[in-house]
C-alpha cells in the first residue's frame, strides 16, 4: 500500500454555529490556542491550530449551538488538557476513561457548542 499524496488526502472540517463571530474568535484564539486566523467576515470564521481547523457560521439561534458538537481525536489530547487547564478554560471537564474505552475530556464554548477531545487509551 502506498501513502496517500497530500493532494489526494480527504479532510473533515467541522462547521460550528456561532452567536457572535468576534466572541468566538476571542475564545478559540485566546483560550484554546487556535492562533492562525485563516478567514474572517461578519458571518464566517476559519481558525487553525496545528493540524486542527474549525469553521464557524453566524446564527441567531442559541438552541442550535447547544445541540452541536465536534469530536477531536489524537494522541496529543492529554497535553491539550493540561494546556487548557493552565489557561483556565471554563467548563473544562476532567480527562477520564469512558465506558466506550476512550480517554476523553469535554469543553463547552461560550455559545454552547460541545468540543469532545479523545484518544485511544495508552498502556
Amino acid at each position: 500500500m502506498t501513502e496517500i499524496e497530500d493532494d489526494d488526502r480527504i479532510e473533515v472540517l467541522p462547521v460550528l454555529p456561532s452567536l457572535n463571530i468576534p466572541e468566538t474568535l476571542s475564545f478559540y484564539r485566546d483560550k484554546l490556542g487556535f492562533g492562525t486566523l485563516v478567514y474572517e467576515t461578519e458571518d464566517y470564521l476559519i481558525l487553525r491550530r496545528d493540524g486542527m481547523e474549525l469553521h464557524f457560521w453566524l446564527i441567531d439561534d442559541r438552541s442550535l449551538c447547544e445541540k452541536t458538537s465536534v469530536y477531536l481525536r489524537g494522541g496529543g489530547i492529554a497535553d491539550l488538557h493540561r494546556e487548557f487547564a493552565a489557561r483556565g478554560v471554563d467548563r473544562l471537564s476532567e480527562m477520564a476513561l469512558r465506558p466506550w474505552n476512550m480517554e476523553e475530556f469535554y469543553i463547552h464554548d461560550p455559545h454552547g457548542n460541545l468540543l469532545r477531545f479523545g484518544r485511544i487509551p495508552r498502556d
